[in-house]
């Protein structure tokens, strides 16, 4: 759309007719429509613009802006706008329109309407504009809502909060489309477009006293105005008529501008409308200015002159002159208060300063910025304050030396001090306190404090993290600048980490647990030296390396001495030395690692100077030695030598070797003698083989440096030669000694010496003789030969000589031999005959099982194993009955279950017309009425009302054969596909999806009554919750809180017939337990203790009690009595309690299998959806399902549940009640994991037991999860419908069909979007909806019959049988359905097989048949088809499969062949495996046939236990039928004997004493009337100063209970409705407080009921 905005007069408005224009009726109606249509959207654009501005934000185009409105949003923020102490941003739902856009409208928008209606509620706009929620959400009708927008703008431009609205009409384009479908919307709708033109007028009225002193009023301003007399103008406008506000005289001229030019404006844009609007039509206020219209335009002139006073007053910074300003009553201003005018001057200055500055000319603060500026500078001025008094509130704790009261203060966020820790409130109050000590005035302000608390936090926090010994953490804190520690250096965090680790662990040992801020710094400053220290020492070790490298040792020396590489032992003296070993280590170093400039490091220079010192004093020793040892060698002194070796040496020497020490000694000293004459006193030794060193012995100087000039001396023995001479001496003395000590071992070995000599001459013996072996061994052989051939010789001879007798003492001895075995053993079989039976058998038995495991478990079974068992595939006359038992179960199962459920219903509602019976005599008829309708029902005709045609389609003519055949493909359909009856849930509204899924869906589904239907409802089930969960479930709790359909349908189901068994078999022996227990009195409400305590005193003493009766908890509570039978009804609780959580916990394989698949589906979908949700909250979802939605109500109300049997009239004690009810209060408490606290505190005793009470409980739901997927369970596949022997059957009315086929065409779209959908092609075929009539045919029923109505009701409850099968089954001819295909293969292969024999189909195929096997075949068909003869109709295969039956081998054989080629193409089978897929196909048919016979057998005994608890819950409502009609016939003697003029027949019409009727006045009341009484609340579009002018005549009909009621507006009948007063009794049942009459009167239905009473009934 394109808006243009022209100049008003400058072009005729959309649709106006020039004068010569001429056009037909049709014509000017069409331009009438389509004026209408663009109006309304002029108005829409005004309302759109309006709103803009309000809002400032952008809203949706002029077209649109309908449905963005729906959702109640932006109508909410305009709400927030006018009224922000009404409304809030928590309040608007989906504020941010996010949920909107996902998923469009939600009932929870309403609210946002509601909103906006209670703001104007508030500002006092007349409801007379207000639109009803429907009007917005349903669209019912939106032009009312722009109406009240219109309205809305008006009143807030006269109360001076908001701009007046634009008049855009002729001053805006919309195209022909636009306007065309906006005009097709309007009729679509029907709507009326009410006058915008006439809202002045109507809120002129409706808020004005004395509407023609106000109307004469304002036409005397217009006229005053069109005067241009400013002092006449002002003079009009403080006429008291007029009800204007804040008419200021000094302003007189700026009010005659302003509203001269606003009465021009609207006169111009009258001018444009009036083209085609009649006389009659036009409104005075058309072209006037309105009582709003002028108080409005008088209020946006104050509020100028005002905002220019303000603004001059913030430009001069006066503070007087702005509290003036921002008082003005045009202003309006909120919680303007003068003590803070100063925080107000520099609020406003800054906020006119800041805009000025982006705006960068000076610029005006309007209202709202004004406004916005003061309530900031209000809420800073209360925080200052608040603030002061908690720095007083904290100085004052804080010299109170209380840690807690200390640490309360500082977290009090008026404090407005940084975040403060509570579990170091001795930490703040012992530092604070010293602070506040040193201050001069012995108080802390507020920015010390701030300061102080600051750096106490992060110390805290870094005191928290040094105990956690987490590093990460500790440098974090370290470097936070609100600690403030100095020479922080970044690079050295983690050294200051482990270091205050280090010192913690040292304080900590020592008592101290808590680093203060002194010494974390003292810490930093010492790790900062200590830094700085080895940074020194670094260099100095880089100078010792470069002085080593350079050679010279007086450069090394000054380096070893610096005093930052802090070297120990380092002796001058040395310098020599210490430079050779340091550069022979740092050369070794370089070698080692391949690293030509690898320095030494400070260990190492360190362990250098230790070795050349050690060095140094090892040689001086030994030179000292050898100086000593050659000195007594001259002089011939042999007494010190030992000393010497041992002390200078370190020799271990022998004394008995002394002499002989001195002997070699002073030999070798004498061969050196006189090699040199030149000799000096100096001796050079070698240390560590490497070093030289010199020592003199004469002034024993030791240096490492050679003397200049000497010559060392060579005669002296050296330290190597002495140390050599010794050692061989010690060595020989030794070695001697110990040849001594080992005289007898060595004789030994001597001895041992020798015998290995002798053992080897031994060994050299015997090797010789077995090398020789073979030649001993073959001269042995020789001789024994000639010796046995020499006695065999001999006897030979002997046996020729009696050849004869020989062979016959052989034949006697055998034949003996032979007899005697066999006698034996047959004697032994004969002994054995049994044993050998057995034998057989076992053996029989073991071959057959081996090979029905090999056909079972094998994964590709020979087909020699699959012909032995190809038997079992047939059918058998036990089959069909078991079949045909099960059927007819089946059938009555679900007859009965239906028939139950009408009399449950009917019951119910028998329990509330008994109940509505109590509170008025007068509805007895229809209880009557009700009574023989269910006595009918009870004497079977029920049954026979729905099972009137039990022939199905057989007993229907051939049109509507082929109907009821096309109705039976669709219900398949819909059976085996979930997905349509998922969909169409959704569709309908909760209330209308509720009964579908009552009647239709558990109808379809058989109620579940067979494992096949069982597992497509679970199907069902599973598709409808995970859709539900996907599309309605925003929050995980949503399934808690709300009431999903699909969860209410599963506890349902499994509640009822199905389930009902279980939870009777599961809760009943507790729950008898419980009741039985007449000693058991739970009661967990003290105040109920309380009282029942004080009868019981009253009783025994016989005097009232002097205690009050009505008590709170709390005050019950203080008495001991009180609490001690609590706390024995606690106990109790819990013991009976345990009972329960025993029967439930021991009973998870009791537990319907539907509703622990659903819980595990429920589980996975929310799972799926919410990922992040924990464990925990799955479970409880999942508790909330199987205990509190299924389990729950049944402890609760057995009763209601069929969990105890109860007789007719009987009831629970309440006792027994609430015995039950406080036991499902703490298992639902334990199952959602929720502690009794708040109104239950006096309970919390036991919050422990609950939470152990819900770990029991979540293993339950974990374990109640873990089921197999339905297939597993029931064993089910793509194959399981197509061998089935019977085809699946469900009972079905004529109205559940035609409803179904409605509600599908009805949503077709949604469930079935693809236009090629099997669906949309079955529902074509039917065509639309019959209705009962056409479904039976005509002839039906007789159109003259009175009751046809009655009749039709009747036969569209016949309930009909419907064989379900598929559509798209294979026929004869089609190739396409290769399922079917393969089914027909496998019978033709086991047909073929059972006659013919071979070990593969291929080998069986190609092989011709024998005469015999051709023979054996026939017999086998023929066998087959007497056997079909005897099958019902239902369970007969197609006729194809038996005519495929009827086949020779032959022949079956090639249609086998072909068939196989078809599915090899398809590649189900392959010729290449022998078509082993196909064998193991039919192996699968054999295991599957085992398993559903046996199911079959459980399934009729499940039926007949279903059948029997059925018929018992029949007998059971007869009981309480005939309980009841005991009941209304005692009521009606009654009633016969009280009213003696008048009696009630059983048909329900009354018999009136002679020929004249009974009746009685009507009433007459005024709506005012009615209103002081409070019947009636209010009436829409009727102000309560009407309501004189409206009466009501309420009238008795002609049936008692029925009355006529009128409404009258001035004398005027106006709307009349039948009251029936059977309806007000039912909604005062079901809790309906207020109903609408009229559609516009809201009646309060108690106060009604009591009039009526009281005025028609006397009571």
């Amino acid at each position: 759309m394109h808006h243009e905005e022209l100049a008003p007069l400058q072009r005729p408005r959309y649709g106006s007719i020039v004068d010569d224009e001429r056009l037909s009726a049709e014509e000017m109606d069409e331009r009438r429509r389509q004026n209408i249509a663009y109006e309304y959207l002029c108005h829409l654009e005004e309302a759109k613009r309006w709103m803009e501005v309000c809002l400032e934000e952008e809203l949706p185009p002029t077209t649109e802006l309908e449905e963005g409105l729906r959702n109640g949003v932006y109508l909410a923020k305009l709400a927030k706008f006018f009224a922000p102490n009404v409304v809030s941003d928590k309040k608007i739902y989906d504020v941010e329109q996010a949920r909107y856009k996902r998923s469009g409208l939600h009932f929870r928008h309403t609210d946002n309407t509601v909103q906006w209606l209670r703001a104007m509620e508030s500002i006092g706009l007349p409801k007379i504009f207000y639109p009803e929620t429907t009007d917005v959400y349903d669209r019912k009708n939106i032009p009312r809502m722009i109406y009240c927008i219109h309205a809305l703008s008006l009143y807030l431009f006269k109360l001076g909060l908001a701009p007046q609205i634009q008049d855009l009409l002729g001053k805006v384009d919309f195209t022909e489309e636009e306007i065309s479908n906006m005009r097709k919307e309007l009729e679509k709708y029907g709507i009326q477009m009410p006058s915008f033109s006439k809202i002045g007028g109507i809120l002129a009225s409706e808020l004005s006293v004395d509407e023609a002193a106000l109307h004469a009023a304002v036409i005397a301003i217009n006229e005053a105005i069109e005067k241009g007399i400013a002092e006449q103008t002002i003079a009009t406008l403080r006429n008291p008529n007029a009800m204007l506000l804040n008419v200021d005289e000094e302003l007189a001229q700026d009010y005659q501008n302003e509203l001269f030019d606003a009465k021009r404006r609207k006169e111009s844009n009258a001018r444009l409308k009036n083209g085609t609007i009649s006389e009659e039509e036009r409104d005075v206020y058309e072209e006037l200015l309105t009582q709003a219209e002028i108080q409005g335009n008088i209020n946006k002139i104050n509020i100028h002159i005002a905002l220019v006073q303000v603004n001059e007053a913030i430009d001069r910074q006066d503070e007087v002159a702005l509290m003036a300003g921002l008082n003005r009553p045009a202003l309006s201003l909120l919680e303007v208060l003068p003590q803070n005018s100063s925080w107000y001057l520099l609020q406003l200055c800054d906020s006119k300063e800041q805009k000025m500055q982006i705006a960068g000319v000076p610029n005006m603060l309007d209202k709202s910025e004004i406004q916005k500026e003061v309530s900031v500078a209000n809420v800073e001025a209360e925080a200052h304050k608040l603030k002061l008094i908690a720095v007083d509130n904290i100085n004052t704790a804080i010299r109170n030396c209380d840690p807690s009261k200390t640490l309360v203060a500082l977290m009090k966020p008026e404090a407005q001090l940084p975040v403060v820790h509570s579990f170091a409130a001795a930490v703040y109050q012992t530092e604070l306190f010293n602070l506040q000590q040193q201050n001069a005035v012995n108080y802390l302000a507020h920015d010390e404090l701030s300061i102080a608390v600051e750096m106490l936090s992060a110390v805290v926090l870094l005191n928290q993290a040094l105990e956690n010994k987490d590093i990460l953490t500790i440098k974090s804190h370290i470097r936070n600048p609100s600690i403030g520690f100095n020479n922080l250096e970044e690079e050295n965090l983690q050294r200051y980490a482990d270091t205050l680790l280090s010192i913690k662990s040292e304080a900590s040992s020592q008592g101290q647990d808590y680093l203060s801020w002194n010494d974390i710094q003292n810490c930093i400053d010492m790790v900062n030296m200590q830094i700085q220290e080895e940074n020194e020492r670094i260099i100095a070790i880089g100078q010792i390396n470069e002085a080593i490298d350079q050679g010279n040792p007086e450069k090394t020396l000054e380096t070893l001495l610096l005093p930052t590489a802090k070297l120990q032992d380092v002796r001058p003296v040395n310098a020599r030395h210490y430079q050779d070993v340091l550069h022979h280590a740092k050369a070794q170093k370089c070698q080692e690692s391949q690293d030509e400039s690898a320095l030494l490091w400070l260990d190492e220079i360190q362990k250098g100077i230790s070795d050349a010192n050690n060095n140094i004093k090892e040689a001086a020793i030994v030179a000292v030695g050898t100086s000593l040892i050659n000195k007594s060698l001259e002089n011939g002194d042999s007494q010190p030598i030992l000393m010497i070796l041992q002390s200078k040496f370190g020799l271990r020497v022998i004394p008995e070797c002394a002499e002989s020490y001195f002997r070699n000694l002073s030999e070798a000293k004498n061969m050196k003698t006189g090699e040199d004459s030149n000799e000096s006193p100096w001796i050079k030794l070698l240390m560590k083989n490497m070093y030289d060193y010199y020592y003199n012995v004469e002034t024993e100087e030791g240096t490492c440096v050679a003397p200049e000039g000497v010559v060392p001396k060579n005669s002296w023995l050296t330290g190597e030669e002495i140390q050599s001479i010794v050692g061989q001496v010690t060595a020989d003395y030794n070695r001697e000694q110990l040849w001594l000590a080992n005289e007898n071992l060595i004789v030994q070995l001597q001895a041992r010496a020798r015998g290995f000599l002798v053992r080897k001459n031994y060994q050299q013996r015997k090797a010789y003789l077995q090398n020789q072996e073979p030649s001993a061994i073959k001269i042995q052989a020789f001789w024994k030969g000639f010796k046995q051939r020499k006695s065999y010789v001999d006897r030979l001879k002997v046996l020729q000589g009696n050849v004869a007798a020989i062979v016959k003492i052989q034949s006697l001895v055998k034949m003996w031999l032979a007899k005697r075995a066999y006698r034996k053993r047959l004697q032994y079989f004969k002994d054995h005959n049994d044993e050998i039976v057995k034998i057989q058998a076992f053996l029989r038995a073991n071959k057959a099982r081996e090979d029905y495991r090999t056909l079972i478990g094998a994964e590709n079974p020979p087909l020699t194993v699959l012909r032995k068992f190809a038997y079992l595939l047939d059918q058998s006359d036990l089959d069909f009955q078991e079949e045909l038992e099960v059927t007819r179960l089946r059938e009555e199962v679900v007859t009965k279950i239906r028939s139950n459920q009408q009399l449950e219903k009917d019951l119910n509602l028998m329990d509330i017309k008994i109940g509505l019976l109590v509170k008025n005599r007068i509805t007895l008829q229809d209880v009557v009425l009700h009574s023989k309708k269910l006595n009918k029902k009870s004497k079977s005709q029920l049954e026979e009302m729905v099972m009137v045609d039990k022939q199905g389609i057989k007993g229907l003519s051939k049109e509507r054969r082929k109907k009821l055949e096309a109705y039976q493909h669709l219900f398949y359909l819909l059976q085996t596909n979930p997905t349509y009856l998922a969909k169409l849930i959704f569709q309908m509204p909760q209330n209308k999806s509720t009964k579908f899924m009552d009647t239709v869906i558990f109808t379809l589904y058989n109620y579940a009554s067979n494992q096949r239907e069982e597992y497509l409802l679970l199907k069902l089930f599973k598709t409808a919750l995970e859709e539900e969960i996907n599309s309605k479930v925003d929050q995980i709790q949503d399934i808690v809180t709300g009431n999903p359909t699909v969860i209410k349908m599963v506890v349902s189901f499994n509640r009822g017939a199905r389930g009902q068994n279980t939870l009777r078999q599961l809760l009943a022996p507790v729950v008898k337990e419980i009741m039985e227990d007449k000693s058991l009195v739970i009661n967990t409400s003290p105040v109920d203790v309380y009282k029942a305590w004080v009868n019981q005193l009253e009783m025994q003493t016989g005097e009232a009690s002097k205690l009050p009766y009505d008590v709170t908890t709390e005050q019950a509570l203080t008495h001991t009595e009180v609490v001690n039978k609590l706390e024995s009804s606690i106990q109790s609780l819990r013991a009976v309690t345990d009972k329960v959580l025993v029967s439930i916990f021991s009973s998870l394989n009791m537990m319907p299998y539907g509703m622990r698949y659903i819980a595990k589906v429920l589980k996975s979908s929310l799972h799926e959806k919410f990922p992040d949700a924990t464990e925990d909250e799955l479970l409880k979802i999942v508790g909330n399902l199987l205990y509190y939605r299924y389990m729950n109500p049944a402890i609760v109300a057995p009763d209601g549940f069929d969990i105890i049997d109860m007789t007719a009239g009987g009831q629970i004690h309440p006792d027994q009640r609430r015995n039950l009810g406080c036991v499902s209060k703490v298992l639902q408490h334990a199952a959602s994991n929720k502690l009794f606290e708040g109104e239950s505190e006096h309970l919390s005793s036991m919050n422990t037991y609950l939470s152990q009470t819900y770990q029991k409980f979540r293993n339950f739901f974990q374990a109640a999860c873990d089921v197999p997927e339905p297939e597993e369970k029931f064993n089910i596949d793509e194959y399981s419908d197509m061998v089935t022997l019977s085809k699946p059957v469900i009972y079905i009315s004529i109205e559940e069909i035609i409803n179904t086929h409605s509600l599908l065409l009805e949503h077709q779209d949604a469930i079935a979007t693809e236009t090629n959908d099997l669906l949309n092609e079955l529902l074509e075929g039917l065509g639309p909806v019959p209705d009962v009539e056409s479904f039976l045919g005509e002839g039906a029923v007789d159109p003259n019959d009175p009751n046809r109505e009655s009749t039709l009701n009747q036969l569209a409850k016949t309930e009909i049988s419907l064989s379900l099968t598929s559509k798209y089954e294979l026929r004869e001819g089609e190739g396409q359905d290769l399922k079917s295909l393969m089914i027909k293969t496998k019978r033709l292969i086991v047909d073929v097989i059972r006659t013919q024999p071979g070990d593969t189909l291929l080998e069986i195929l190609e092989t011709p048949a024998t005469a015999q096997q051709e023979s054996e075949h026939l017999k086998l068909v023929e066998k087959r088809a007497i056997l079909d003869s005897k099958t019902p109709e239902k369970m007969k295969h197609s006729q194809s499969i038996f005519e495929d039956g009827q086949l020779p081998i032959e022949q079956k054989k090639r249609k086998i062949q072909r068939n196989l080629r078809q599915l090899e193409q398809a590649g189900l089978v392959s010729s290449a495996t022998n078509y082993q897929e196909i064998i193991n196909e039919i192996a699968k048919d054999i295991r599957n046939q085992r398993r559903y016979r046996h199911h079959r057998k459980a399934e009729l005994v499940k039926l007949q236990q279903t059948l029997n608890a059925l018929n018992s819950k029949t007998a059971f409502y007869e009981e309480q039928i005939n309980y009841y009609n005991t009941y209304i016939k005692t009521c009606l003697d009654n009633l016969t004997r009280k009213n003696s003029r008048r009696s009630i027949k059983l048909d329900g019409k009354e018999e009136v004493r002679g020929s004249k009727k009974l009746k009685q006045a009507s009433l007459k009341y005024t709506a005012a009337r009615l209103h002081e009484k409070g019947v009636i609340l209010e009436i829409e579009d009727l102000q309560t100063n009407q309501f004189k002018n409206v009466m009501f005549d309420i009238t008795p009909g002609e049936e008692v209970g029925d009355f006529e009621i009128k409404a009258k507006f001035l004398g005027v009948e106006m709307e009349k409705v039948q009251l029936h007063f059977q309806d007000l009794l039912q909604m005062q049942y079901e809790g309906v407080a207020v109903m609408k009459m009229f559609d516009k009167a809201k009646v309060n239905v108690n106060l009604l009921i009591f009039l009526l009473n009281k005025k028609f009934y006397g009571k």
